[in-house]
């Protein structure tokens, strides 16, 4: 049976983790090896981990330069086929989203796929504020500004061989920046799979402070200008607020599985 590997990376997260463990527990296939990437946090996510995480295979705590690299830190040790990525403030909504992902990779031709995500009040997760509806990936959406929500990716380890890992230089952006390498300026094809697979925490590294918003938005420009994706400042900025207000109008109608809604 093909090897799923899952990568969180987390720092001081002691008040959302088990969130994301229990819902890597509850995953219906079998053959899920769960990697732990801590910043050597100072309170206790590590110990909730040792104790909540049944499908753990490897925990490493110490300092690292951030998410991305932990990402990168969290990739040498990945021994999986398929490897995709689950934040600390982040839970699957459902117990098949690996059978399901999996069940696409069953076939050889395919290297990519992804799905829908909702974004949820940070204290009250069972309050959907945002439903990140994706779409197939095509070089013209992307060059619109459209990229797939990243914990939604899930990609062949073959994919990193050749796309290589995460840029540190971009402090917010990095993951904007692989995903706009992999699928536009390598043209890896990926499989949309119309289902909302993760319930995400609002917030994240920008938290909403405008000062990180507008550094975010600089990184992704950038990313943009490296890759030759031609984007005009208006239709940029356009395009993103149109797409997050409507997230917000599909957020208020869109019946979303909580994995966690009993506890």
């Amino acid at each position: 049976m093909t090897k799923l590997t899952l990568l969180t990376a987390c720092y001081n997260s002691a008040s959302t983790v088990a969130d994301t463990l229990k819902s890597v527990n509850a995953q219906d296939y079998p053959e899920i090896e769960h990697i732990i990437i801590d910043g050597n946090s100072k309170d206790n996510t590590v110990e909730i981990c040792r104790n909540v995480g049944t499908r753990i295979t490897k925990i490493v705590s110490e300092p690292d330069k951030g998410i991305y690299d932990a990402y990168n830190k969290g990739l040498t040790f990945a021994t999986g086929e398929i490897i995709g990525f689950i934040n600390s403030d982040d839970y699957y909504a459902s117990g098949n989203v690996a059978s399901q992902v999996m069940k696409v990779f069953e076939d050889p031709a395919v290297d990519a796929c992804h799905a829908d995500l909702v974004y949820v009040n940070p204290q009250h997760t069972e309050q959907i504020e945002r439903h990140w509806h994706s779409k197939p990936i095509t070089r013209a959406a992307l060059r619109s500004g459209f990229i797939p929500a990243h914990p939604t990716v899930f990609l062949r380890r073959s994919v990193y061989e050749k796309v290589g890992n995460f840029d540190l230089s971009y402090r917010l952006a990095a993951d904007y920046e692989f995903l706009l390498r992999t699928f536009y300026t390598h043209n890896v094809q990926s499989v949309y799979v119309p289902e909302i697979w993760v319930r995400m925490r609002s917030g994240g590294a920008t938290g909403g402070n405008m000062k990180s918003i507008l550094r975010q938005n600089n990184e992704i420009r950038a990313a943009q200008e490296k890759h030759g994706v031609r984007c005009s400042t208006v239709r940029f900025y356009g395009v993103k607020i149109i797409d997050r207000l409507m997230q917000r109008v599909r957020g208020r109608f869109v019946k979303a599985p909580d994995l966690l809604a009993t506890r």
